[in-house]
């Protein structure tokens, strides 16, 4: 199940868009990149593999609640999953925050901002899940209606 398509797409879509924001924001908006006291190659890999965690909790979460019809597919659907993951964002945070692992120091005005980004940047995740869905759903119905 975890290889079919319905779950792949929208997992490497939301992994894919949410390191590409992270890069934009930590490499070229500020200079956070260039203060890393490990390899940069080593963090782009690990950067990489905690988004490949993150996208596939992400995308499983959003698919169960659609199951158990907690959110519907036929309201704002993108933007409830984007919310969904400004949610996990908020959590993701939270547990950084707590292992003290961020790249600002402990301020105040630092703290409100990474927190707000990393729910932007899920929240960017969870968008991805979410047209990875409607385009898996859109396929299916393309997929069945040619077999007809």
């Amino acid at each position: 199940m975890l290889w079919s398509r319905h779950i792949l797409l929208p997992w490497l879509l939301s992994s894919v868009s949410m390191y590409i924001v992270s890069y934009l924001w930590h490499g070229l908006a500020l200079t956070d990149l260039q203060e890393l006291t490990i390899p940069l190659g080593l963090y782009l890999a690990l950067a990489g593999m905690v988004y490949l965690v993150i996208g596939l909790a992400l995308t499983i979460g959003t698919h169960k609640a659609v199951q158990y019809e907690y959110i519907s597919l036929k309201g704002p659907f993108p933007f409830t999953a984007a919310l969904i993951g400004a949610a996990l964002g908020f959590f993701v945070y939270l547990v950084i925050f707590v292992l003290g692992m961020t790249f600002t120091k402990h301020g105040m005005m630092h703290v409100v901002v990474d927190i707000v980004w990393q729910m932007f940047e899920q929240g960017i995740g969870g968008l991805a899940v979410s047209l990875g869905i409607i385009w898996d759903m859109h396929k299916r119905f393309l997929e069945q209606e040619r077999a007809n």
